[in-house]
């Protein structure tokens, strides 16, 4: 009973991505850190009619995460799609941040993503099929959000380096890059990023994009 993995799975992109992937009829594996953040998910998609998995893992602890995902894959199956939406987004100026405090940022934003693929990827390749996709931002950098600026730039290079290794074998790597703050009802609505990620996963491979740039319409 394959489906789909949606690690970070708060209010936001990541409930809205599942619950996007839950209309099709695809169970559903959610991940988040704290216990009442996955009890919303998880009401939230279950008003679809499909499974759900939830489970707890902090992405930045490597066992946590790969023993969540071990779990859903034992409840649904190698899944068809995993997401990876967790981040920590904070604002912080060229050195204002300690080292300690830029390197919990990029364990968040780009290392739990690393983790996740090479727990999955391997498999999805010998398969021949699935989609690992994350959630980027900050197309351009700002020097008021260092840790952020330097994290996405680093999923940009991942997901390069990431379809270089598996996309061969048919694993579709790509990232949503959403260029402002994410908010129901506006440009940047949740619900209109999370058509993305299904549009991305169900793409044939020979019109497969590694990065989608959501951005506010033009005036």
């Amino acid at each position: 009973m394959p489906g789909a993995v949606v690690i970070g799975a708060g209010p936001g992109i990541g409930r809205s991505v599942a619950r996007r992937f839950a209309r099709e009829g695809l169970p559903v594996a959610l991940v988040t850190r704290s216990a009442g953040t996955l009890a919303g998910a998880a009401d939230a998609v279950s008003a679809f009619g499909v499974p759900v998995v939830p489970l707890t893992a902090d992405s930045t602890d490597e066992t946590e995460l790969r023993a969540a995902l071990d779990a859903a894959f034992g409840a649904l199956g190698l899944p068809d799609a995993v997401v990876y939406n967790a981040a920590l987004i904070r604002p912080d100026r060229p050195g204002e941040a300690s080292a300690r405090a830029q390197l919990d940022a990029w364990a968040v934003n780009v290392v739990g993503a690393l983790i996740a693929a090479a727990h999955v990827a391997p498999e999805m390749a010998r398969r021949g099929s699935g989609s690992f996709l994350i959630t980027g931002g900050m197309p351009e950098p700002k020097a008021e959000y260092v840790s952020l600026s330097l994290g996405k730039a680093g999923v940009r290079t991942l997901v390069e380096l990431l379809d270089q290794e598996y996309g061969p074998a048919g694993v579709h790597v790509a990232s949503v890059t959403v260029a402002g703050p994410v908010a129901a009802g506006t440009a940047f609505d949740p619900d209109d990023i999370a058509e993305h990620y299904w549009r991305l996963h169900t793409q044939s491979r020979d019109r497969w994009e590694r990065e989608v740039l959501h951005g506010p319409e033009p005036a």
